[in-house]
């Protein structure tokens, strides 16, 4: 019942979300077309149910060749390959929107774990791996809450390789997580979740969610 619940809850408020936010799109659309590279949308590949494959959609925020550049899939504060227009969406995380599209194809869901690339998946324990994507993954998760200052957080660290950092550190933390997600999921936790990502874009420093979320598995750093 609660699948079925979330897959309708997930289709209805992506559709109206959808609607809404066209006269938000349409300014987006024309500014990007017209600056940087003139790229729109950006597809890449990610891990999705059951670690199957499919493709995410979001605003370009870097330049094309940016996974062959630099630190490659971890984006670093105050990235160079991040466009000045991409800077502001990536901020407000307007970048994201776009994957509305994905919820309503049926490839996320509004609540779940966020689908990784390649590299960033294998930072996973073989164990996480096999288990993260027992649920469809989301546009926002307790993860992504958790981890909405990860740019920063890689870019105050003292190491020349950010992807050692993410696999010690950052990814250990992530998949459990992700576990604590999938043992306490219900439609009523979703609900939570989605409150609190709307909170903390409006307000970044807030930690309510050590408030509305119990046991959650505590960072170290």
């Amino acid at each position: 019942m609660y699948l079925i619940l979330k897959r309708l809850f997930d289709i209805n408020v992506s559709l109206i979300a959808l609607i809404l936010l066209l006269p938000v799109f349409i300014p987006i659309i024309v500014v990007l077309k017209f600056t940087a590279e003139g790229e729109i949308f950006y597809l890449q590949e990610r891990y999705g149910l059951k670690n199957s494959k499919f493709k995410i959609l979001k605003f370009a925020t870097m330049l094309k060749n940016s996974m062959n550049i630099g630190s490659g899939s971890i984006t670093l504060s105050n990235d160079p390959r991040v466009t000045s227009v991409g800077s502001f969406l990536r901020k407000t995380k307007i970048n994201e929107l776009p994957q509305i599209i994905n919820i309503i194809r049926g490839e996320l869901s509004l609540v779940g774990p966020r689908p990784l690339v390649e590299k960033t998946f294998s930072a996973y324990n073989k164990k996480i791996q096999s288990k993260i994507y027992n649920v469809k993954p989301g546009l926002t998760g307790i993860g992504s809450i958790i981890y909405r200052d990860e740019e920063s957080i890689i870019s105050a660290i003292k190491e020349d390789d950010p992807h050692k950092y993410y696999s010690k550190v950052i990814a250990p933390h992530k998949g459990a997580l992700e576990m604590w997600y999938q043992d306490n999921a219900s439609f009523s936790l979703d609900l939570k979740i989605i409150f609190v990502t709307a909170f903390v874009v409006v307000f970044p420093n807030s930690k309510i969610y050590n408030y509305l979320f119990k046991n959650l598995p505590q960072r170290n750093f």
